[in-house]
Order: C-alpha cells, then structure tokens, then sequence
C-alpha cells in the first residue's frame, strides 16, 4: 500500500471519508480483506489482516474503523449459501457488507422469506455500503419463536440498501468520518437465502475456521492498539520529557504482544485443524478488554501534561484523543456490552 501518509492526511478533520480515500480503499481491495481470492479478494490470513488493520488505525482512527466493520461485515460471505456468495462476490465491483451487531428488529416468515421491520444502531460506513447487516428476532404469526431454552430464536440477515432508511444521528466528538448511522427497515421481504447465522459456515477456507466473536474481538481491539500508538507518535513530537510517555509505550508494547500472540495461536490452531475451546475465546475477550481500559488509563495520564496545542481541533492529537475514547463506547469490551448483541 502506498502514499499511507498522505491517505490519512486526507482524512484528517472529515465528517466523512473522501472521495479519494474510498477510490484508494477499492483499489487496494481492502473490503475485501477477508473474503477469498475464489471470489475476488485478498485472502488475508488472520495476523495479516490484523497487521493491516492496525497500520490503518495507526494513520487515521476513522480508516481504520470504517475498514475494519465493513471488511468484517464482508467476512459473513462464509456465512452465505453458495449461490448468494457466488452472485455477489464475482469480482466486478464487489459488494461492501456493513450493520449492526444488536438484536433490534423483528422478521416474520412470509413463503420463502421473511419480512423485515425495526431500526438498529449504528452502521459503520452507512453511506458507502452496498448491503446491511442486521439481526432479527424471528415471528410466525405475530409470535416470537423460541429456542429449547426459552430464549427468542435470532438470524442475521443481508438487504440491499435501497431497502433500508439511514438516520442521520451520528453525532459524537471522535470518529466522525466513519459516518456510523443508525438506519431503519419498514415492511422489507428478503429471501430465505440471504438469512444466515454467525459460525455455520460455508467456505472451506481457514479464516473462517475462526470463531466470529473472536474474530470480532482481535480485529477490534488492534484499532485500539493502532490508535494508541499514533497518540504516542504524535505526543513524543511535542514533549520535552520524553520519559511521561514510558508507562504508554509498555502498555502499548504489551498490547501488540498478546493481541499478535493470540492472533497467532489461533491460527496455528487453525491450520491444525483443532478446536478452539469457548473458554480459550472468554480468555481472549477478558485480555482485550483489559487492555484496552490500560490503554485507556495511560492515555488519560499523559493528556493533561501535553499543553494546550494537544486541545487544539487542527492538532492530530486532539483528533486521537478523541477518536479513541469514541471507540471505547462500543459494546465490544464493554462490562455491559453483549446483554443485546450476538
């Protein structure tokens, strides 16, 4: 990839990412990240794509972002049944997947499909994607159907995004130009076929071997590290006493570590074809979202000394900063966050 110094320049202050940095993100296929070379993309394995994903949170929190949820909304082409896979990823200006995690709609068993209804917060990239993402609670009748355990059977499903409303609430102080809006669905028939469900796989290929939420955490929680580590790029060029900024650069150091260190075992699990324990995935979770409140913690601590030009609104910190503590507010690593999400 070349020129990153100048893509994230571009997206330096933007309400929402630039013509130009959307033309340099389809040409390096980046959407694509995960999606296999049979149907148009990188194929990246798990610690490369982590490593990219890093790089470009490290340029811009916003890019990396926006990459990040749309690349792995585009990661559910392995949830997909063949013929839909096959239809849209053919290689001609591919599909850019994107949604919401949470459980904030309803879809009634019509025929061969299902008809949509709800509003879900908030889609990465609203603007730019091709198909949303969502999750439904599933009716017959007007009733919830319930699983053995009483609890709502949910699926996910994929409209086009003529079928699907944006609202315009996104309105926060870090992140802007992820353009991460809300969006609603009224009376919108889908196809059984584009109903799937998070780890029932269809593609043979090894990232996708990969547990979903596990994917999810690693994949989130390198934004972190890569924001974190362009706060510290960015401090050390304006500190006179460099030696404030030890305490970060560990508690960045011991990020890359386990978070690389787990990518790589998973993957090395992977490729042996062994089963990840759910235990192992709880353990991965708690690490991250451990991590991230040290990184957090340490951030904090160094902002106050950085003088007034790191509160400046045209100073990369001052956008770091609040990049970064945006990002904390997704449900991820949140104490509460999954009671609503898959």
């Amino acid at each position: 990839m070349k020129h990153l110094h100048r893509i994230g320049e571009l997206c330096f202050g933007k309400k929402i990412l630039p013509k130009a940095v959307l033309k340099w993100i389809a040409k390096e296929n980046l959407w694509n990240l995960w999606v296999p070379k049979s149907h148009g993309g990188l194929e990246a394995s798990l610690t490369e794509g982590l490593e990219t994903l890093r790089s470009l949170a490290k340029l811009d929190g916003s890019l990396g972002w926006t990459v990040t949820l749309c690349s792995g909304a585009n990661f559910f082409i392995g949830n997909l049944q063949k013929e839909v896979a096959d239809k849209l990823f053919n290689g001609n200006n591919g599909p850019v997947f994107g949604g919401s995690g949470g459980v904030f709609g309803t879809a009634d068993k019509v025929d061969d499909g299902y008809v949509i209804n709800g509003r879900w917060k908030y889609t990465t990239g609203a603007p730019y994607i091709t198909h949303f993402t969502l999750n439904a609670k599933i009716r017959e009748d007007g009733r919830d159907v319930l699983k053995d355990d009483g609890g709502p059977l949910v699926r996910s499903f994929l409209l086009e995004s003529e079928q699907v409303g944006i609202i315009h609430d996104w309105n926060t102080m870090g992140l802007q130009a992820t353009a991460t809006e809300s969006f609603e669905v009224n009376d919108q028939w889908v196809d059984k076929a584009y109903s799937f469900v998070y780890d029932e796989f269809y593609l043979p290929d090894p990232i996708f071997k990969v547990p979903f939420r596990v994917f999810a955490d690693l994949t989130l929680w390198v934004n972190y590290i890569g924001m974190a580590e362009r706060f510290l790029k960015e401090a050390e060029t304006i500190m006179a006493d460099k030696g404030i900024l030890d305490d970060l650069k560990k508690v960045i150091v011991d990020a890359v570590g386990k978070c690389m260190g787990h990518g790589e075992r998973i993957q090395d699990m992977v490729l042996k074809e062994q089963d990840i324990p759910e235990s192992y995935g709880e353990k991965i979770h708690q690490t991250a979202s451990d991590s991230v409140r040290c990184l957090s913690d340490k951030i904090i601590q160094v902002f106050p000394v950085l003088g007034i030009r790191a509160s400046a609104k045209d100073h990369p910190l001052n956008q770091v900063f609040r990049d970064f503590f945006t990002a904390t507010q997704h449900h991820i690593f949140s104490p509460l966050g999954r009671r609503n999400h898959l």
